[in-house]
């Protein structure tokens, strides 16, 4: 990891991480979304039943690498954070950066920074940058202001370059980040000149730190699925530092395809995925077991394609039972993970 360093630091406000939303006004984390007849899938894998499977294969190394979401640690200080998280065994982290987990517009950032880097390095926590807090940028309201907002975008741009500064202090496997909705009264042909130039700022700030971004798809955004994401990439003409962030609950939420297709159709793009159960139509994330998602084939793919960073847990309403989620997640995250479950066959076979 890099030493960190003193950059110049804009009067900007606070920003977050985005939630449901139709059309133009925000939704309930539990609020349908809109979406084209459910794919169907195989019956999913309770937590029960996967653990109990692989319970006897505790030596397999794991195809791919797990991290946990701080922004399911709400409660936590975020050294205790990441001392859990560790000692749960957990790969890496994403870092939601937010007012009280290393706050970006407080005093002393290249300080605090130096010293979280040298904490990650101990823990041996590789680091995911997500930019999704809801109430950083404004007290008010909710993820706002966003690449699209009439007022403020200039805030977001300046949030989102402080996180890129971060991410190559922190040596960050990516930066995440995702469009906003669109305001009511904002045409569409605007609302995507906006999110364009946004990029663009952000693309820029990107290839001079050396950091990979990794643009999210969100339900209810102006940009909320792969192909979509396809489209703003080509717009800004396919800049290697553009990658993608694929939620796979994102994906049985509202996406055309099965979730094993999405990863597969992400492919070389993929540089920062969040995972977490969900239901068809509906944009609540949920603990692995609870909605619809068939785990193991969609590990699988991910091998597949030759993904190898972070596949971090995305649980942002479960900061009351932070350790127990954060341990069942992992668990039952292993007992999917496909060279777990090629270990446990042979053990079979040869029993």
């Amino acid at each position: 990891m890099t030493a960190p360093h003193d950059r110049a630091t804009t009067t900007a406000e606070p920003a977050t991480t985005a939630e449901p939303v139709t059309a133009a006004e925000p939704v309930t984390a539990a609020e349908p979304v809109t979406t084209t007849e459910p794919v169907t899938t195989a019956q999913p894998v309770t937590t029960a039943q996967s653990v109990a499977s692989t319970e006897r294969v505790t030596s397999a190394e794991p195809a791919l690498r797990y991290g946990f979401g701080t922004n399911g640690f709400s409660n936590h200080r975020l050294s205790d954070a990441l001392t859990v998280i560790a000692d749960l065994g957990y790969d890496g982290v994403a870092l939601t950066l937010d007012h009280h987990h290393l706050d970006p517009f407080a005093p002393g950032l290249a300080a605090r920074t130096a010293a979280l880097a040298r904490q990650l390095d101990r823990l041996g926590l590789t680091v995911v940058i997500e930019t999704g807090a809801r109430y950083l940028l404004d007290p008010w309201r909710k993820h706002e202001p966003t690449l699209l907002a009439t007022e403020g975008r200039e805030r977001r741009v300046d949030f989102l370059r402080r996180a890129v500064a971060v991410g190559a202090d922190l040596g960050a496997q990516a930066v995440s980040f995702w469009a906003g909705v669109r305001p009511a009264r904002l045409d569409a042909r605007t609302a995507w000149d906006r999110l364009v130039a946004g990029c663009a700022d952000v693309v820029e700030a990107a290839e001079k730190a050396g950091v990979p971004l990794g643009f999210e798809p969100e339900p209810g955004m102006l940009v909320e699925s792969i192909d979509e994401y396809t489209r703003l990439a080509s717009a800004l003409g396919d800049p290697a530092p553009f990658g993608l962030t694929l939620d796979i609950g994102h994906c049985r939420c509202l996406e055309p395809y099965p979730v094993p297709e999405c990863v597969r159709r992400a492919g070389d793009r993929l540089v920062n995925v969040q995972i977490d159960d969900m239901r068809r139509g509906t944009h609540e994330h949920l603990e692995f077991g609870s909605g619809e998602i068939d785990f193991p084939p969609v590990l699988s793919a991910l091998d597949e394609v030759g993904y190898r960073g972070l596949v971090a847990v995305e649980l942002p309403r479960h900061s009351h039972d932070a350790p127990g989620v954060a341990r069942r997640s992992l668990d039952f995250l292993r007992s999917c993970d496909p060279a777990i479950r090629r270990a446990v066959r042979r053990e079979e076979e040869m029993a």
